[in-house]
C-alpha cells in the first residue's frame, strides 16, 4: 500500500502518523477512499457555490507591510547571487586544426567534461575536473569545420573533390599521423582566404553535429551548453580571431551556417552576419575577440582592415557586437606588456610576444599598444571624445583555447593546448619546439603554453539567456585558472561600512554600478568609490593584494595609466617609490608544493580615488594577484621525475581581471 494511502487511511481513523500499523482490506479501503473523496468534493462545491460569479478575475490582495515593500524580495528585483565558472572557447574533433593534430574527442565527449564526468583523452589518460563548469561553448573553427572526420572515414563530398582526394590520401599515407604537416598545408588557405576545398554539404552537417551536442546537454539552471564557433580571420597571419555566441536554441541557430573567414576577413563582415542574423531569426548573438597579443598590431588598430580611420559607424558596430574581450588563454595573457606599462611589476606574465599567431611576422615594438587590451581599454576614451561612441569599450573574460577537446585550467591538472605531445607525458616539457609552418620565424613549445584561463559570470541564473545577458552587461570577468571571487560596486556614497553590510550586493545595486557599468554625473566636490569584495579559490592559494588599474584622458587629449595597491595581506608598507613589498614566496619547487602561512584569504576595501577629476574621462579595473604558486611545468616535472627547463619561471601569480567601470563627465 502507498505511503499516501496510508497517511489518508490513518488521518480518517484520527491517526496522524505512519508509525501504527493499519491493518484493512480491500472493501474498507474502498470504502473510506469513497467517504474521503466524496466529503473533499462537497466542500469544493460549497466553496464555488460561494464564489462570485467573476472570481477568475479577481486576485488576493498582498497584506500590508509596515514599510509598504512586497514580502518577498525577490518580487522586486532578482539579483546575481553566485558566480557561474565556465569556458567559452573549446575546441574539438570537429575544428579542423584540432582533429589534424590527432584530437579524438568531439563536442559531446567535451560537454561531459565540462559536466564533470571522467573522460579518456587522446593520448589515453583518465581525466576529469575536481570541481564542474557551470557552463561551457564547443567553438569549433567554422573554416573546414569537419574536415577531420571527414578525412578519417572518407566522406564521399570530401574524396569527390580532387583537393580533399589529394589530402584524404596524404591523411592516410602514414596511418593518420600526417595531421600537423597537413594542418601546415591548410594554413595557407587561412592566411590568404581563399579555400582549396569546396564542401558545402560538410560544412552543414558539422554545424548541425555541434549544435545536436549543444542541445543534448544543456540543462537550464544545472549547466548551460552553449551553441557557438570561432570566426578565424587572419589575414597575412595576423590574428583576428573571434568566438561567435549565440544565445539561442537550436530552432534559431540552424537557421543559419557559420560565417567562415574566406567568406570575407574583414570584421566588419562578421557584425554584418550577426545583424542579419538577429533580424531574420529574432534572436540575439555576440561576437569576442582573442589572442590579440599574437595579432600583429592589427586586432585593436586605429584603422579598420582597409586601412580607413574610425568613424563613428564603426565605433557603433564594433561597441554593439563585440562587448567582451578574451584576456588570457593558453596562448598567453593580453592584459598588457612590459614595453606599454614599465612601471607595473606585473607586467611580465606567461608572454606570447615574438610573432603574430603564424609567427610568419616578427613583433614590432610600435605594435604592442595595438596588441593589448589595457592600452586598449585607455585609448577607447580618447575615441570616445572623438566620435561620441568609445569601439573599445570592452569587458574582460578569460577560457582556453584547448584544442584537445578538454578544458583544463588548473595547473596541477593542465591536459595542454594542443595533443599528443602537449597532453601529459614524461617528455612534454622536455620536447623541442617546432615551427607551425614551412615560413615560421618562431618554436611553438609545449613549456609556452600558460595553464589559462576561466570565464567567470554575474548571472541571474544557470541559463543561455542569463549567462548571454551578463556578457552582454559585462558584468562579467576573468581568472588565469582559479576561481577567485571577486565582486566590485562604485558609487558616489559609498563608505567602509558597506563592506559589511548583509546586503553588500543589494546596496551596491541600488547606490551604484557593478563591474561592466558606467557612471556619470559627479557630485560636487565627490570622488568615485570603489567597493571591491575578495575571496581565494576555496582549494586555491591566498591572496597576495588586490589592485585597482585606472586610465584617463587629461585636458590636453594625453591618455594614462596608474596602478594602485588598495588592499594587501599582511603588516607590509610602501615604500619610498610607492610600491609594495613582495608578500613572500613558499613554493618548494622539489616537491611542487607551497603553502598558504602568507597572504589572506579574503581581501575586501573601499577605495576612493584620490587624483579623480569631474572634467576627465576614466575607467577602473581591479586586478586580483594570488601568492607565488607552481607552474603547470613544475608540476610536470616532479610527477616525472624530469629537470625542470629554465627557459620558463618555476613559478606563477595566478591572478583576476574585472571588467571595467568607465566614468564619463556630464558634458
Amino acid at each position: 500500500m502507498k505511503n499516501g494511502t496510508k497517511h489518508l487511511l490513518n488521518v480518517a481513523r484520527g491517526n496522524r502518523g505512519n508509525s501504527v500499523p493499519l491493518q484493512t482490506d480491500k472493501s474498507v479501503l474502498v470504502l473510506v477512499f469513497k467517504r474521503e473523496l466524496l466529503a473533499s468534493f462537497a466542500t469544493a462545491l460549497a466553496l464555488l457555490a460561494a464564489a462570485p460569479a467573476n472570481a477568475d478575475t479577481i486576485k488576493a490582495k498582498p497584506p500590508q507591510t509596515v514599510d509598504g515593500k512586497p514580502f518577498s524580495p525577490p518580487t522586486i528585483r532578482n539579483l546575481p547571487q553566485r558566480v557561474l565558472w565556465g569556458d567559452t572557447h573549446l575546441h574539438t574533433d570537429n575544428s579542423f586544426d584540432a582533429g589534424l593534430f590527432g584530437t579524438r574527442l568531439g563536442p559531446e565527449d567535451a560537454f561531459r567534461f565540462a559536466r564533470g564526468e571522467e573522460v579518456v583523452s587522446t593520448t589515453g589518460v583518465p581525466a576529469k575536473l575536481r570541481r564542474p563548469y557551470d557552463f561551457l561553448v564547443v567553438s569549433d573553427h567554422s573554416d573546414y569545420m569537419g574536415l577531420p572526420l571527414a578525412l578519417r572515414d572518407g566522406n564521399p563530398e570530401v574524396l569527390a573533390d580532387p583537393v580533399g582526394k589529394k589530402w584524404y590520401d596524404a591523411f592516410h599515407a602514414k596511418g593518420g599521423e600526417a595531421g600537423f604537416g597537413l594542418f601546415a598545408m591548410l594554413l595557407k588557405d587561412l592566411n590568404t582566404g581563399k579555400p582549396s576545398l569546396h564542401a558545402p554539404g560538410l560544412h552543414r552537417s558539422a554545424w548541425q553535429l555541434g549544435v545536436a551536442a549543444a542541445e543534448k546537454y544543456n540543462q537550464p539552471g544545472v549547466f548551460t551548453a552553449f551553441i557557438g564557433y570561432e570566426w578565424s580571420s587572419q589575414p597575412g597571419g595576423d590574428n583576428l580571431h573571434r568566438i561567435v555566441l549565440f544565445r539561442d536554441d537550436a530552432d534559431r541557430a540552424l537557421q543559419v551556417e557559420p560565417l567562415s573567414a574566406w567568406d570575407h576577413p574583414d570584421p566588419e563582415a562578421l557584425w554584418k552576419y550577426l545583424a542579419d542574423y538577429q533580424q531574420k531569426t529574432g534572436g540575439q548573438i555576440l561576437a569576442m575577440p582573442h589572442n590579440s597579443n599574437l595579432s600583429g598590431g592589427l586586432m585593436f588598430s586605429d584603422k579598420t582592415l582597409a586601412g580607413k580611420p574610425l568613424d563613428r559607424a564603426y565605433a557603433e558596430q564594433r561597441a554593439k557586437w563585440e562587448p567582451v574581450a578574451e584576456i588570457t588563454q593558453t596562448k598567453g595573457d593580453s592584459e598588457t606588456h612590459p614595453s606599454v606599462s614599465p612601471d607595473d611589476e606585473f607586467a611580465n606574465f606567461e608572454r606570447w610576444d615574438q610573432a603574430n599567431i603564424m609567427g610568419s611576422k616578427l613583433d614590432k615594438p610600435e605594435e604592442q599598444p595595438f596588441n593589448y587590451l589595457r592600452p586598449t581599454l585607455t585609448r577607447g576614451l580618447k575615441w570616445e571624445q572623438k566620435l561620441g561612441v568609445n569601439p573599445f569599450k570592452y569587458g574582460l573574460i578569460g577560457s582556453t583555447d584547448s584544442h584537445t577537446g578538454l578544458s583544463t585550467p588548473d595547473a596541477n591538472n593542465f591536459f595542454g593546448a594542443i595533443p599528443p605531445e602537449g597532453e601529459p607525458n614524461p617528455g612534454r616539457i622536455t620536447a623541442p619546439g617546432r615551427k607551425i609552418s614551412a615560413s615560421s620565424k618562431v618554436l611553438l613549445s609545449n613549456n609556452s603554453m600558460s595553464s589559462a584561463g576561466v570565464a567567470a559570470v554575474w548571472a541571474v541564473e544557470n541559463t543561455r539567456a542569463s549567462i548571454f545577458d551578463a556578457l552582454r552587461r559585462k558584468e562579467v570577468y576573468a581568472t588565469t585558472g582559479p576561481r577567485i571571487t571577486v565582486r566590485v560596486f562604485a558609487g558616489w556614497q559609498f563608505k567602509p561600512q558597506d563592506l559589511t553590510r548583509s546586503d553588500f550586493a543589494a546596496n551596491g545595486y541600488a547606490h551604484g554600478v557593478p563591474m561592466g557599468g558606467d557612471l556619470s554625473g559627479a557630485p560636487a566636490g565627490a570622488a568615485p568609490t570603489l567597493l571591491i569584495q575578495t575571496a581565494k579559490d576555496p582549494d586555491g592559494a591566498n591572496l597576495d593584494r588586490v589592485q585597482v588599474i585606472k586610465g584617463w584622458l587629461d585636458s590636453q587629449g594625453t591618455t594614462h595609466e596608474k596602478i594602485y595597491d588598495v588592499a594587501w595581506a599582511g603588516a607590509r608598507t610602501k615604500g619610498a617609490n610607492g610600491k609594495l613589498p613582495p608578500v613572500g614566496n613558499t613554493v618548494d619547487v622539489s616537491t611542487a608544493t607551497y603553502n598558504n602561512s602568507i597572504g589572506a584569504p579574503v581581501l575586501a576595501t573601499a577605495w576612493t580615488d584620490p587624483s579623480f577629476n569631474p572634467a576627465e574621462r576614466a575607467y577602473y579595473y581591479s586586478r586580483v594577484i594570488e601568492i607565488p604558486t607552481p607552474r603547470w611545468s613544475t608540476y610536470d616535472a616532479v610527477r616525472f621525475g624530469k629537470k625542470l627547463p629554465t627557459d620558463f619561471p618555476a613559478t606563477v601569480t595566478q591572478r583576476a581581471y574585472t571588467s571595467p567601470i568607465w566614468y564619463t563627465p556630464n558634458a
